[in-house]
């Protein structure tokens, strides 16, 4: 619907003086200053962006491209075009001057196929590199490898353009990409670079198909040639399709000198699959500039209205010199003529055919003359349209977003200022709406990508406001009482709730207080409001009282009627309130100045009542019998009669049309500054002549955007017949066009006036300075030719104004004295423009420096070096700080000339020379003094002083004499007192040996371990858990996807996909025809062999008689290429699928044996190694013990400790009420223990008093020792720990306390958050002292004083001591292991064994060694020893490390049994080999009996391992999500697809099982299209 736009009333003139900075910065709140925007920055300069519908944003910068979400905030995929992990350019790429076309090395950015029925989005990417490539990638992910690529298909030059689009078009509806770029560049220095083919030379336009499997393929007829005789150079700026055909906006633009060479046209060709050019069309965009616009900047197709906007720009010259107010444009032209006008003619394109006379000239197509704005510095635009108006947003080059909204007649209002980039970095050709929110626009600027909001709402405070302001995007909100997005509003699907531009501002609610009749005031609600229930309510607002009261009918809005009788006429303030149910309207009548008001509408807004005779009453109080009107309707007409009259122009301007025969000439020159802050400047000087004649005023006129009002301002002062001054006002960053009125005649032109942005410091060098100051500081950063002056601002002085030199990016200034302030002293250096003080920064001083001396070299007879030395400074000095002169002789003076400063580690020396002299021996010589002036520093610097060298000669024989003395007596000392240590040490050494040595054979002998015979219920995983962490040992991120649920899953809902290749990998020819195929590539490893393995284990869980079969044909071919080389090592090492498979096939089929025999003396075995451990002292901080198996885990560094009886009371708690739990427990505990170990034995110890756990975590309880009535709380860190020399902590144990035996301490629950109670470090230690410490433990009294060793070997007895304490465990473990259990091996191991006995004599191996080995390697190596050092697979236990390395011990003298080598150790073995050297011949015979009994039973029938197998398989059903299995093996077949599809080929009987991978494909590829796998 077509809605008629109200026109703005016209604004008041702006002041002649300026604002102040707050007025101003609350008076320019609108654009937003990217505070809250969300911002995402690259490393490089941004060269394309673009949108898809779903998956994010895609920003290409350098040689990377980035995918981002929406939001900006993460980033979600990103491509390397060029190297790996550098998103550097290549080459550099320096900004071009503005207007010239920037460069980049991305060209194209074209998500399409996006909504697409049954396709998934696709992204082609253009790029310089590899000679102008494309590539086609999957939308979602840019890491997933491209779809096709194809070379020569953009612009490999990175300046050149390329521009393209991609569309559906032909019979099979195939996708097309229509692109036209610079393949051929005329500098000399670039063509190097890439060199396309010779078919690609005269190429402009082209169109590829990207459907192709490996390339974009160029079909006939695909190509648009450039002109022979025409401009050999176009640059295109964008592509876009509509009317089914496909347009090209360029210009011929010559890349060398940076100009245009003809006029910005437009091409066209037909959607199709093959080029048919329908002509060009050139567009004229000139108006208003004398040498018009030939350069394109910035595209946008208004599809909804069929008109298409561009950004036009004039050439600007070298350093923007030619830059004016009309330089750039945005104009609009109608699609549809554009169409009509392009001719076929042989212009800039060789056309197929052409449609035009021999001589016919390029027609120009006009803008629609309404819309074009003609601006100083347009960048970028993108249009839309909202609510049938139509919306652009335009960029500039100073870093400012633009909104310009046209009216029914497409007439462009005055931009308003959305955003301001902080930096001023120009904003990018290409602006991106967001395409699910039409609330936000992404604007690109150098590095940045910014998300801006498309409106500033929030800045309308009132609803008339709101909808006056025209903008389609904002309306008012009622269930929030302000202006807002219709998305923002609540409850907004309801069209009453939110009111669009379209309302217009009439329909905005307000209350009117009005006269009905002689006796009563009706109190009303006039506008929209939502369709329910209302109340209102008018009240006193002096006493509360309510007036009256009422409630409306629904959908009708509520009325209250007051009596004008006496008792309501002395009211005079009143509040009324209308409700409509979560939200209320109010609003506040005073009628205390009624009987003032003269004017009607005044009378009738402030709530009062307007008589007949023109008085303005108390609206309760009657006019009079026949004074009053009626509902008060002749205010309008008063209104019209008395509104004054309007004059056109605005601003109060009008030109007058008066001559004056023969009156003054006045003549105007220029004006002074040409530049100024937004803040507006008085005090602007115009010069020129006979400015004292004019008799009737003489105004500025300011034109800024050509759609915008003018500002007129009044001369502020004629200072002479030559000069004037003005006061300018506040205005946003533009520059505008000045000219000068004298007696309301034509107005003479100045030139133009930039109002450019408040000046910002971004680096104060120098920082530091010398109280007598003088020195050159530069203050770096933009706009500084608009400040007015320089000040320095000091605690005492106040504030100084500096004389400042100062350009558009940098201030120099002479830094001010402050010799008379205290000599370390810090000022602020400020900016004042106008009345504002921007604070740029500080400046500290300091002492002045100290110079020591200077010396004199001659390096050669015609030139002296002048050394100059003073003590090291902070200061930074340069060559403008300093003055350097040398006097000589009867006061001669030699200027020297500053070379550089050398900074030493005791002194900073300055070196000048003075060149073109001729005795520079003599003058050296005759050097007496050198003045320095150091800034306003001016001092004398004295010759350095040189010692004679018989002084030298003289004390040398004595200083040696000393010197000899000293070092004899210092080293006999030193001999003594080392004498005396060795000592010392030497018998500590030995007493300490014989109490080790002794107390270790005491414990040999007399140690007991009570094992816990009964320790509960053993914590099994349940199988599906155990096969995981077998199958998936380093692959924990599989185990949530085939744990899953699996129970409730019905058979049939598997797809056609997964059941298919189900049937397949049930084809055995197939399945290890694959497997071996995969094994034969480079690129499959170990790890996929393991992972393929695994997965085909578990999608043939339940058909483990099959999979056994696979395992046998497998395990055959493996025996064929080991029988070539050594069959010793089959099975040895996990390098195929089957070696893997065996390991997986035993788990499988021996986890019931696991469980029921080998389970409990296996956790027996775990649980008694921790108890041993736990008996002696342990490092908590690297875990080492005193007692363990393997040395590498042995604590040598031990203390003397002793054990301490804890009487333990355990808090009642919710988690553990039961009244049969013992709360008193008697713990032992050791006093070198810390509280965090003391805590898990007292844990302990009640799970083993009372069968279960506390209730409570280990980090959620405190301890607190209770003596008397006083308590102390336990920590491992508190005040009173000790910090040892080197600033280590060490843990508090219970010995720091001082607790002794029979010591009471409650257990209870922390208050506080549950945290660790310390984050060990490098920081902490406990047993183990670092370094500074290790040897100052001093013990007793008879060692006081003296050093205590500590020697490794004397602790190797406790290695043994845990051996024995373990070792009936250990062998119940090992023997049930290698026992048969009823006269009854395992089934799997009775029929694999049997299996490789007939291999073995299938294959005439009569080594009985060999048999062995085979079996050794199948069951003890692939399963137990994996099962033996993880017990965390089979319960539900943590491995600590210590206990992992016990655990490798045992497993390698379990392995050790198996072996038929016997092993020759000597005294320098391995401590965990010596440690069963004993134990090894008897395992082996037993292991030896083992084998033969299984040998010598019954073998199995068939019909028994099957059945076997079918009875395991039934168990594990709906154990697994097969699915899962069968998808990840269906990744590696389609990765090795051709290869696999090859070896089908080539091998006979496997036609149809080629024939179904083939379907398995298309079924899988169907399945992609529908959703992503």
């Amino acid at each position: 619907m077509e809605v008629s736009r109200r026109k703005a009333p016209p604004r008041p003139p702006r002041p002649a003086a300026p604002l102040p900075l707050l007025a101003y910065l609350l008076a320019l709140a609108a654009p937003g200053q990217g505070a809250d925007e969300p911002v995402w920055r690259s490393e490089q300069a941004i060269g394309a962006i673009a949108v898809s519908r779903e998956d994010g944003v895609f920003v290409a910068s350098g040689s990377c491209l980035d995918q981002l979400d929406y939001s900006l905030e993460h980033s979600l995929s990103r491509l390397y075009r060029d190297q790996a992990g550098n998103c550097t350019e290549p080459i550099s790429l320096a900004p071009p001057a503005r207007p010239r076309p920037g460069s980049s090395f991305s060209k194209l950015l074209l998500p399409y196929r996006e909504g697409a029925t049954g396709l998934g989005g696709l992204l082609l990417t253009g790029w310089t590199f590899d000679r102008g490539a494309c590539e086609v990638r999957p939308l979602g992910n840019l890491s997933l490898s491209f779809l096709s690529n194809a070379t020569e298909v953009v612009s490999c030059h990175p300046q050149g353009s390329t521009a393209g689009v991609v569309y559906r078009a032909g019979e099979g509806k195939r996708w097309y990409l229509a692109v036209a770029a610079t393949y051929v560049l005329p500098e000399t220095e670039t063509a190097s670079r890439c060199n396309p083919a010779a078919s690609d030379h005269d190429t402009a336009i082209a169109i590829k198909h990207t459907e192709g499997r490996r390339s974009l393929a160029t079909e006939e007829l695909g190509r648009l040639r450039l002109s022979e005789g025409g401009v050999r150079s176009l640059h295109f700026v964008d592509a876009f399709l509509w009317n089914a055909s496909v347009y090209f906006p360029y210009y011929p633009y010559n890349y060398t000198s940076g100009d245009a060479t003809g006029w910005p046209s437009m091409a066209r060709i037909a959607q199709s699959a093959e080029v048919q050019f329908q002509g060009q069309a050139a567009l004229d965009c000139g108006h208003g500039h004398p040498h018009g616009r030939r350069l394109l900047l910035s595209s946008s197709l208004v599809e909804a209205l069929d008109v298409w906007a561009g950004v036009f720009s004039a050439a600007t010259g070298e350093g923007q010199q030619k830059r004016s107010p009309a330089t750039t444009a945005l104009c609009l032209f109608r699609m549809s003529e554009i169409q009509e006008r392009a001719k076929s003619c042989k212009w800039d394109f060789e056309p197929n055919q052409q449609n035009c006379k021999g001589n016919q000239q390029l027609e120009k197509v006009q803008p629609i003359a309404s819309s074009t704005l003609i601006h100083p510095d347009l960048t970028a635009v993108y249009g839309t349209v909202v609510m049938n108006r139509t919306v652009l947003f335009l960029g500039t080059g100073d870093g400012q977003l633009l909104k310009v909204i046209l009216d029914e007649n497409l007439t462009s209002n005055c931009p308003e200022v959305i955003y301001e980039i902080k930096e001023e970095t120009p904003v990018f050709y290409k602006l991106v709406p967001h395409p699910k929110k039409n609330m936000y626009i992404y604007v690109t600027a150098g590095k940045e990508v910014r998300r801006i909001g498309v409106a500033n709402c929030n800045k309308h405070k009132s609803c008339s406001e709101c909808l006056t302001a025209a903008d389609p995007h904002c309306g008012w909100c009622h269930s929030l009482q302000r202006c807002t997005f219709k998305d923002d509003c609540v409850r907004s699907e309801n069209s009453e709730n939110w009111l669009d531009i379209s309302s217009g501002p009439k329909r905005c609610p307000q209350i009117h207080i009005s006269r009905r009749g002689k006796d009563k005031a009706m109190v009303t609600l006039v506008g929209s409001v939502p369709p329910r229930r209302s109340g209102c309510v008018v009240r006193n607002a002096d006493t509360g009282r309510e007036l009256c009261k009422g409630e409306g009918r629904p959908n009708e809005t509520c009325t209250c009627n007051i009596p004008t009788t006496a008792p309501y006429k002395d009211v005079l303030v009143v509040n009324v309130t209308f409700s409509f149910g979560s939200w209320h309207l109010s609003k506040r009548f005073n009628f205390t100045n009624c009987s003032s008001l003269r004017e009607c509408p005044v009378c009738v807004g402030a709530g009062c009542a307007w008589c007949r005779n023109g008085r303005c009453v108390h609206p309760f109080t009657a006019c009079g019998p026949s004074d009053s009107y009626r509902n008060q309707e002749p205010c309008q007409a008063v209104v019209e009669r008395r509104a004054p009259a309007q004059t056109p122009g605005g601003r109060g301007f009008a030109k007058s049309n008066r001559t004056h025969p023969g009156s003054q000439v006045f003549y105007v020159k220029s004006i002074e500054p040409q530049k100024i802050s937004t803040l507006g400047k008085r005090n602007v000087v115009v010069t020129g002549a006979n400015f004292t004649q004019a008799s009737h005023g003489i105004v500025m006129v300011l034109k800024g955007t050509s759609t915008c009002d003018q500002d007129v301002i009044q001369v502020s002062q004629v200072l002479n017949d030559t000069h004037m001054k003005f006061s300018l006002p506040s205005s946003r960053k533009e520059m505008k066009d000045v000219c000068i009125q004298f007696d309301g005649g034509a107005c003479s032109s100045v030139g133009s006036l930039s109002y450019i942005a408040l000046p910002h410091c971004s680096l104060l060098y120098p920082a530091t300075t010398w109280i007598s100051g003088g020195q050159n500081i530069t203050i770096m950063g933009r706009n500084f030719d608009v400040i007015d002056n320089l000040i320095i601002s000091h605690e005492l002085k106040g504030n100084i104004n500096v004389s400042e030199d100062c350009m558009a990016t940098y201030c120099s200034f002479s830094a001010p004295s402050l010799k008379s302030s205290k000599v370390r002293t810090n000022v602020t250096v400020k900016l004042r423009v106008q009345e504002t003080y921007l604070d740029c920064g500080s400046l500290q001083y300091l002492e002045d420096p100290r110079f020591t001396g200077y010396r004199v070299d001659p390096e050669v007879d015609t030139e002296l070096e002048v050394k100059i030395l003073k003590e090291n400074d902070n200061f930074n000095i340069s060559e403008k700080d300093i003055e350097i002169t040398l006097f000589h002789g009867e006061n001669k003076q030699l200027n020297c000339s500053f070379e550089n400063i050398t900074r030493n580690q005791d002194l900073t020396t300055i070196l000048c020379k003075i060149k073109g002299i001729r005795t520079a021996n003599s003058i050296a010589s005759s050097s007496k003094k050198v003045h320095v002036k150091l800034g306003n520093l001016e001092l004398y610097v004295e010759q350095e002083s040189v010692a004679s060298p018989w002084y030298f000669l003289i004390g040398l024989p004595v200083l040696l004499v000393i010197v000899i003395f000293v070092a004899v007596g210092v080293t006999r000392h030193k001999s003594k007192e080392l004498s005396r240590k060795q000592s010392q040490q030497l018998e500590l050494l030995e007493s300490e040996l014989r109490k080790e040595i002794r107390d270790g054979f005491a414990e040999l002998q007399m140690d007991k371990l009570d094992v816990v015979d009964s320790f509960g219920t053993v914590p099994f995983l349940d199988y599906k858990h155990f096969a995981l962490r077998t199958f998936f040992p380093e692959s924990g991120g599989f185990t949530h996807i085939f744990t899953e649920d699996m129970h409730n899953r019905d058979a049939s809902d598997k797809n056609e996909s997964l059941t298919a290749l189900d049937t397949l990998i049930c084809n055995k020819s197939f399945l290890v025809t694959v497997i071996h195929t995969l094994e034969k590539q480079k690129n499959f490893s170990v790890k996929d062999r393991c992972l393929f393995a695994s997965f085909l284990t578990i999608a043939l869980q339940t058909k483990l008689v099959y999979l056994t079969s696979i395992l046998e044909v497998l395990t055959r071919d493996l025996m064929e290429q080991s029988s070539n080389m050594q069959p010793k090592l089959m099975l040895r090492r996990t390098e195929s699928v089957v070696e893997k498979l065996l390991t997986n096939w035993m788990s499988v089929c021996l986890s019931g044996f696991l469980r029921e025999t080998v389970g409990e003396p296996f956790y027996l075995l775990v649980t008694t190694l921790n108890q041993k451990i736990n008996k002696g002292p342990v490092d908590v901080i690297t875990c080492k013990a005193l007692y363990t198996l393997n040395e590498d885990w042995l604590l040598w560094q031990v203390p003397d400790f002793s054990t301490v009886a804890l009487n333990v009371i355990f808090e009642k708690i919710p988690e553990n009420d039961s009244a049969d739990v013992c709360r008193n427990i008697s713990v032992n505990v050791l006093d070198c223990d810390t509280i965090g170990q003391a805590k898990e034995k007292i844990f302990q110890a009640f799970l083993s008093k009372n069968g279960s756990p506390y209730g409570l975590q280990l980090n959620e309880i405190c301890l607190e020792l209770q003596v008397g009535t006083r308590q102390k709380e336990l920590l491992d860190i508190d005040s009173s720990s000790v910090i040892l020399e080197d600033g280590i902590t060490k843990l508090n144990t219970i010995g720091h306390y001082e607790i002794s035996n029979g010591s009471t301490i409650k257990v209870f629950k922390k208050i506080a958050n549950f945290t660790s109670d310390v984050e060990y470090s490098d920081d902490h230690c406990h047993l183990i002292l670092p370094d500074s410490e290790a040897f100052q433990d001093v013990q007793g009294k008879r060692h006081r004083g003296k050093h205590k060793f500590k020697v490794k070997e004397m602790y190797l007895t406790k290695l043994l001591s845990t051996k024995v304490a373990i070792h009936s465990v250990l062998e119940k473990l090992f023997r049930s292991i290698w026992s048969l259990p009823n006269s009854r091996a395992p089934f799997a191991i009775k029929y694999f064994f049997d299996f490789l006995d007939a291999q073995a004599e299938n294959k005439k191996i009569t080594d009985p060694d060999v048999v062995h080995i085979w079996k050794t390697n199948s069951l003890p190596l692939r399963f137990w020893v994996n099962i033996l050092k993880n017990p965390q697979f089979v319960f539900d236990i943590k491995k600590t490390p210590h206990i992992d390395g016990c655990l490798s011990v045992i497993a390698q003298a379990f392995m050790d049994a198996f072996s038929l080598t016997e092993q020759q150790l000597g005294k320098e073995a391995p401590t965990n080999k010596l440690l069963y050297a004993k134990d090894i011949p008897t395992y082996k015979e037993e292991v030896k009996s083992y084998y033969k009994a299984i040998r010598d039973l019954p073998p199995l029938s068939s019909s028994e391992m099957e059945e076997f197998l079918t009875q395991e398989s039934k168990k594990h059903e709906n154990e697994f999500n097969e699915e899962v299995a069968l998808t990840e093996i269906y990744k590696y077949i389609v990765k090795y697809f051709d290869e696999i599809l090859n070896k089908l080929e080539r091998e006979r009987g496997l036609e149809e099982a080629q024939k179904q991978l083939l379907h398995v494909r298309v079924l899988f590829d169907e399945k992609k299209k529908c959703k992503w796998m």
